[in-house]
């Protein structure tokens, strides 16, 4: 990276897609921070990076909450990289997708999103130099059947990122997204026991479903979307901005 600073904030990372982007980035040798609201998972995440060497530390965080988000955030400065991983997923008719459902999945996949990158933006702008990922879905891109309150959620992230991405423009500070379809993780997990749940179908029928999704036949695995945000965050994509990465087999042209 072009300055000194190498720590990077990982929102939601001890998670299945977040513990990926961790572990990758600090195998490049960055100083990586992985919030989250599980103490367990991330104590856990902290033990196993740290038998293997790797720099990596953990903030509880209710990203939810703008006090716990900004007081969290301004402590860990001066931050190089952002990756705004955190998120739900819960389906639902819109007819029957109550309001504690609909502002639920806004303020984990949005708004949490939205309070990281206005506090620690500043300092990046400062410092002529950041990075800023967004790990959005191919449900940024498309709307689907029964995801009204999650299909919102990651629209309104991926705007994020292009407004970020205009008003960054021209300076050392980028902004980009990532947009996978179906990964393995526990939130497909999750996916795939409620579609077992409601249709009666086995966990590899649910699965398959999923996997349908996507013409290459499959889940996406966690490490393919951490090497998107290695790729954004490298020297090699400083001159890359506003630009949505789509992992799911060529499925959605963008």
């Amino acid at each position: 990276m072009a300055d000194s600073v190498r720590r990077v904030v990982v929102s939601g990372g001890s998670g299945g897609i977040g513990r990926a982007i961790v572990v990758a980035l600090a195998s490049e040798g960055y100083e990586v921070v992985a919030l989250g609201r599980d103490s367990a998972r991330l104590a856990a995440l902290e033990r196993e990076a740290g038998a293997y060497g790797l720099a990596v530390r953990t903030e509880v965080c209710d990203l939810r909450d703008e006090q716990q988000v900004v007081s969290v955030a301004e402590r860990l400065e001066p931050v190089s990289v952002l990756v705004n991983n955190a998120g739900t997923a819960r389906t639902a008719p819109l007819r029957g997708t109550g309001l504690e459902l609909w502002e639920d999945q806004i303020r984990v996949n949005a708004t949490s999103a939205f309070l990281l990158t206005r506090t620690l933006l500043n300092g990046m702008l400062e410092r002529d130099h950041g990075r800023v990922v967004f790990i959005a879905s191919t449900a940024a891109l498309v709307g689907a059947r029964y995801t009204a309150a999650y299909t919102a959620s990651k629209h309104a992230m991926l705007g994020l990122a292009r407004a970020v991405a205009a008003e960054v423009s021209g300076t050392g500070v980028t902004s980009n997204a990532v947009c996978p379809t179906f990964v393995r993780s526990p939130m497909t997990d999750r996916s795939v026991a409620h579609i077992v749940e409601r249709t009666g179908r086995d966990a590899d029928q649910a699965e398959a479903a999923l996997a349908a999704a996507s013409p290459l036949g499959r889940l996406i695995e966690p490490e393919e979307v951490a090497a998107a945000v290695a790729y954004f965050v490298s020297p090699a994509a400083r001159a890359v901005n506003g630009q949505t990465l789509t992992i799911d087999g060529g499925g959605i042209h963008s």
